[in-house]
């Protein structure tokens, strides 16, 4: 069905990653919506990679995502289990079943008034963004029945009940039930794909999925060898100090997750607008034409999806795309598979502007600020895959008239891509990389949130006049996953901090299955994972 794509299975598992995966997918579908023109020409992005073609029982074609989502009893509000798509399934028993039939209702939850708005002949939006309580409250997308898998043993909302350490994830897919539902699930999507390349997985690193996350990369890597397996791991933003329980937790769980999910993934990278994987709180990041709310997981996860849909670009496209596997093993020499990554959100152009000109006002990796709770990617960068979109190809170049002095080398390249490489080649001369140059820009239309500063265009570009006023469509991004020097300090910080902490405080911890010698080994394997980001003079540099 799939046309020859390499396609790509997508497992979210955990709120957090409900909320991302929800951007993500709605700006897959604005851009699968998007009309074509001379600027933005269809077929750079091959959307069978994520997406399969199906049929209801009643002859309907579907285009649904290639998904597989977990969540906590409670998560849902108003989207159904089996979704609205294929119709509803004690209707069809009803049709199978010819005694007598008794019906038992669980009353619905309304509608988020935010959703309701949207599918509003009017489209106007007049609810506050922080009535968004769930990630279905804004999801678009109508999704395969095969998709949702809820734990009913866990509860989303309220004190008791919470999946919250690692432990009680690892138990998750221990037991029969849950195991077996999701073989199944991977089973039935695997079997209609002509080609899977692998799976990106999208994993709460600071609640329990973490130990969810670990489990299924170890099946995945056990069940289907040699695919690719590449690990999105995701933290919320800022904390309080106010919630020691909470915070230990947090540190306790994404180190876990981060040992375990690397050992078994092909790649792993953190995601966060968070500064600090640690427990320390540091500022939430900034960005210098967008205002967000922080506190707000629905304009922290769109941020995080943006970036997202960018520098996944290499394995989704439609002329020689770069498998999985590949970016991978570009990215994660000696060892080194937890990457960080960097975005600038929206690239800064200037109508009229050219490329070259805008990356030497840019300037160096500073520039672009960093997404990984990681701190900005500097020291020693082993390799690096960039990705820049949404540029109009007029501009590409310099516009110089001939003879004019040129202002920098990137001025004398020929091509967009030249210009590109030269630049990276530049700010990295030792480190490998890989660049890629799109037309197509990231989809940012409704239910996306609010938060572009006045001073863009519809098109996302700066404007040097007064603002129009008109509400933000599309926006050029500039993302990289980068393997640095960063990526060590950062796994070394956190061994560190895990190092002097007394788990034997955090009882409730230990009981949900992770023992002393647990602890031991995640120190261990943290420092291995530093390790590999060493210079040759033996300290991180």
């Amino acid at each position: 069905m799939a046309g020859g794509a390499r396609e790509v299975l997508t497992l979210q598992l955990g709120h957090f990653a409900g909320f991302v995966g929800a951007h993500w997918w709605n700006q897959q579908d604005a851009a699968l919506c998007a009309p074509t023109d001379a600027t933005e020409p269809p077929g750079e992005l091959c959307p069978d990679v994520l997406y399969r073609a199906g049929r209801t029982a009643h002859g309907q074609e579907t285009y649904t995502p290639r998904l597989i989502l977990m969540d906590l009893k409670g998560s849902l509000s108003s989207l159904k289990q089996e979704g609205g798509l294929y119709g509803d399934r004690q209707l069809d028993a009803a049709i199978a079943w010819q005694g007598k039939l008794t019906t038992h209702k669980e009353e619905l939850c309304p509608p988020n008034p935010y959703l309701q708005d949207l599918l509003s002949a009017e489209g106007v939006l007049s609810h506050d963004e922080s009535s968004i309580r769930v990630w279905s409250d804004f999801l678009r997308v109508h999704l395969h029945p095969r998709s949702i898998c809820m734990i009913q043993k866990y509860n989303h909302d309220g004190e008791a009940g919470r999946l919250e350490a690692f432990g009680q994830g690892e138990s998750v897919l221990k037991e029969p039930r849950y195991l077996e539902e999701l073989e199944d699930r991977l089973h039935f999507y695997m079997e209609e794909c002509d080609y899977l390349q692998g799976f990106q997985i999208l994993c709460d690193l600071h609640n329990g999925f973490s130990g969810v996350g670990a489990k299924a990369t170890e099946l995945l890597q056990d069940e289907y060898s040699g695919r690719g397996i590449i690990t999105w791991g995701l933290l919320p933003g800022p904390y309080s100090l106010g919630e020691p329980q909470k915070n230990i937790y947090r540190l306790l769980n994404t180190a876990f997750g981060l040992v375990q999910m690397s050992a078994h993934s092909s790649l792993v990278c953190p995601l966060s607008l968070g500064g600090s994987l640690g427990l320390r709180p540091e500022p939430p990041v900034t960005f210098p034409h967008l205002q967000y709310d922080a506190t707000l997981p629905f304009h922290c996860a769109a941020i995080l999806a943006t970036a997202l849909d960018t520098v996944t670009v290499p394995y989704r496209l439609r002329s020689s795309p770069v498998s999985m596997v590949h970016l991978a093993d570009m990215l994660n020499s000696s060892g080194k598979k937890v990457v960080t990554a960097a975005a600038t959100i929206p690239f800064p152009l200037v109508p009229g502007q050219s490329l070259p000109d805008a990356l030497v006002q840019l300037g160096g990796a500073t520039a672009w600020t960093p997404l990984s709770a990681c701190g900005a990617p500097s020291g020693t960068r082993f390799a690096q895959s960039v990705v820049l979109r949404g540029l109009d190809k007029a501009c590409h170049t310099s516009r110089l008239a001939p003879g004019t002095r040129l202002p920098s080398p990137l001025h004398a390249c020929d091509t967009g891509e030249d210009v590109l490489a030269r630049y990276l080649q530049q700010e990295q001369p030792g480190g490998r990389s890989s660049a890629h140059l799109l037309l197509a820009p990231c989809k940012v239309v409704p239910p996306y949130p609010c938060l572009f500063s006045p001073s863009l265009s519809r098109h996302g570009l700066l404007l040097d006049g007064p603002p129009l006023g008109a509400a933000v469509e599309s926006i050029p991004v500039l993302g990289a996953l980068c393997s640095s020097s960063t990526s060590g300090r950062a796994l070394g910080d956190l061994a560190r901090e895990l190092g002097k902490l007394d788990v034997r405080r955090w009882a409730s911890f230990m009981d949900a299955g992770v023992e002393q010698g647990d602890v031991e080994e995640a120190l261990q394997e943290l420092g291995s994972l530093a390790q590999c980001y060493q210079g040759g003079d033996g300290l991180a540099d």
